[in-house]
C-alpha cells in the first residue's frame, strides 16, 4: 500500500500547474505581423499603414485593407484566403502578378491579422 502512495505522489509531483507554465507571446499576431511584413519587404510594392518606408506604388495600397470586397478582385476576403495569398499568391490566383513570398504560414497569418485590424476610420 505505502509503494501504490508513493507511486502516486511521484506522478502529482511531475505534473506542472497549468496556470504556472502557461506563456502568452511577448507580442501579438498584429505585431508579429508588421515585423514580418518589414522583414519580407512587402512595403517595397505596397503603401502598408504603420510602415514608413519603403511605400511602394507598384501593388495596391493595402490601407483600408479590411473594407475590400475581394482579395486581388476575385478572392473571397477571409483570413484563411488572404493568408494563403500573401504567401503564394500565384497558386491562389493564377496570373497574380505578386510574387511567393519567403514567408511561413505563420507569418502570413501574422499579416493578414495586421491588415485586417488597420485602424483606417
Amino acid at each position: 500500500m505505502a509503494g501504490v502512495a508513493l507511486a502516486a505522489c511521484a506522478a502529482l509531483a511531475a505534473c506542472k500547474d497549468p496556470v504556472e507554465t502557461r506563456r502568452e507571446p511577448a507580442i501579438g499576431p498584429k505585431d508579429r505581423g508588421l515585423i514580418a511584413i518589414k522583414r519580407a519587404g512587402c512595403g517595397s510594392c505596397h503603401e502598408i499603414p504603420g510602415l514608413d518606408w519603403p511605400s511602394g506604388r507598384l501593388g495596391p495600397s493595402l490601407d483600408g485593407f479590411d473594407d475590400v470586397g475581394l482579395i486581388a478582385g476575385q478572392l473571397p476576403n477571409r483570413p484563411d484566403v488572404l493568408a494563403a495569398f500573401i504567401r503564394n499568391a500565384p497558386s491562389v490566383k493564377e496570373g497574380s502578378s505578386m510574387p511567393p513570398m519567403p514567408i511561413s504560414e505563420a507569418e502570413a497569418a501574422d499579416i493578414a491579422a495586421y491588415l485586417y485590424g488597420l485602424d483606417h476610420d
